[in-house]
């Protein structure tokens, strides 16, 4: 599986974030990659929409709450994570 990586579309962000776009998208791709690494090891048989919500969730409480606050990763790339993760179990 390969690792998740975070890319921010730089249109939809403002001066400030567009300065801090590079350390921001490694910070939201290390929590995502964290998050998929704890919920491989602890996936017990659920759902692919389970499995999807818990990587969010997962993935904010790594972030500050403010990051986290803004943190909405594309449903479908995160599902797709989720996928590989229910169908390498």
């Amino acid at each position: 599986m390969t690792e998740p990586h975070v890319t921010l579309d730089p249109q939809s962000l403002n001066p400030v974030e567009e300065k801090l776009r590079g350390p921001l998208e490694d910070q939201l791709s290390s929590a995502l990659q964290a998050a998929t690494v704890k919920i491989q090891q602890r996936y017990a048989g659920e759902s692919v929409d389970q499995v999807t919500s818990m990587l969010l969730d997962q993935a904010k409480s790594g972030l500050h709450p403010d990051i986290a606050a803004g943190f909405h990763p594309d449903h479908e790339q995160l599902r797709h994570v989720a996928e590989e993760i229910v169908a390498r179990s």
